[in-house]
């Protein structure tokens, strides 16, 4: 098995044939990025929700929460999420994390990964409503956990990064038609995490537009 670890305050990772993933360790100020944790931690709006896998109903291993511009809605797994409005910390931190990565976007995925218990399986954010060459933004918040990366052709080639809290992760190019990615489970003591995944969609069912300012 070929398996790579990226560390250290911040770099920028080439993922054949034309992905990318940047990361910056310290894009939020550790005291900020804890306050952030713990408002959006104690809010209601966590949903427990069914996906289908492999013909079956089965409870997603995490809590979400899904917001955005208006009219906006997101498939995935044989679920359909409609956009409850910004949080205001969040909205402030969308416009921070466009100007960081050079393009805009219109919605947040949150997951709260409770404990060791709680991942995300192996997957890829390819839906048609995230355009062809999707870039995806994510932001760590909490306890640390592991994220891997495998490519598709060669499984056993893979890339882990255990992202610090307050760190920005974004993935673009093709990296989503040629790589997976996921949050294992572990035995491991963790602390709780959320994570906050921004993108764009741009076949909505009602698109809000929204220009860059």
């Amino acid at each position: 098995m070929k398996v790579e670890s990226i560390s250290g305050d911040s770099c920028v990772k080439a993922l054949p044939p034309g992905g990318e993933l940047a990361y910056i360790r310290d894009f939020i100020q550790a005291s900020r990025a804890e306050e952030l944790f713990s408002k959006l931690f104690r809010e209601p709006f966590w949903q427990s929700r069914s996906i289908t896998m492999f013909g079956r109903e089965v409870m997603q291993p995490r809590q979400i929460a899904f917001q955005g511009d208006s009219g906006i809605c997101y498939a995935y797994s044989s679920d359909v999420l409609d956009a409850e409005p910004w949080h205001e910390d969040l909205a402030a931190l969308r416009t921070e994390i466009e100007l960081k990565a050079g393009c805009r976007f219109n919605c947040v995925l949150l997951n709260l990964y409770r404990d060791g218990h709680d991942s995300m399986g192996w997957h890829s954010d390819d839906e048609k409503e995230l355009g062809s060459y999707p870039t995806i933004a994510s932001v760590s918040l909490g306890g640390v956990r592991r994220f891997v990366l495998r490519c598709k052709s060669d499984r056993q080639r893979k890339v882990e990064i255990e992202p610090a809290s307050g760190s920005l992760m974004i993935m673009r190019g093709d990296l989503q038609h040629y790589w997976q990615h996921a949050l294992p489970r572990t035995a491991r003591d963790v602390e709780p995490r959320i994570n906050l995944t921004f993108r764009e969609i741009v076949r909505p069912r009602n698109r809000a537009a929204r220009r860059m300012p």
